[in-house]
């Protein structure tokens, strides 16, 4: 049995409104995480970002006022700290990611995501 395929999505993003309809025009249907109202747990965030290939900072969106507020633009902040400042403020975390089979793909572009079908 394959596992279903998932998005974390914000409505109000054009990215992420753009990443779900291209799967939907062609036959997918995801399981739509709205993240902002449910954010990720640490462990769910850390088990995310082995999938995606990437540190944390890298999902970062460090144009979100909690970013300064937080001061995480500070280099020297350990990974975990990057972590619990996304589960807190899931706002900063960067969006849509689509998960499928095991594997994610962060939809910037859109079309990226298609390289997990």
């Amino acid at each position: 049995m394959t596992e279903p395929t998932l998005i974390f999505h914000n409505p109000r993003c054009s990215k992420s409104r753009q990443t779900l309809a291209l799967l939907q025009e062609r036959g997918i249907e995801p399981e739509i995480i709205r993240y902002l109202d449910t954010p990720p747990s640490e462990q769910e965030l850390t088990v995310l970002l082995r999938q995606l290939g990437l540190a944390a900072r890298a999902l970062l969106r460090k144009g979100e006022a909690a970013y300064k507020e937080l001061g995480l633009d500070d280099q020297t902040l350990p990974e975990q700290t990057l972590i619990g400042a996304m589960v807190k403020a899931p706002i900063l975390i960067e969006r849509p990611i689509v998960i499928h089979n095991n594997r994610a793909v962060l939809g910037r572009p859109p079309e990226q995501v298609l390289d997990l079908f």
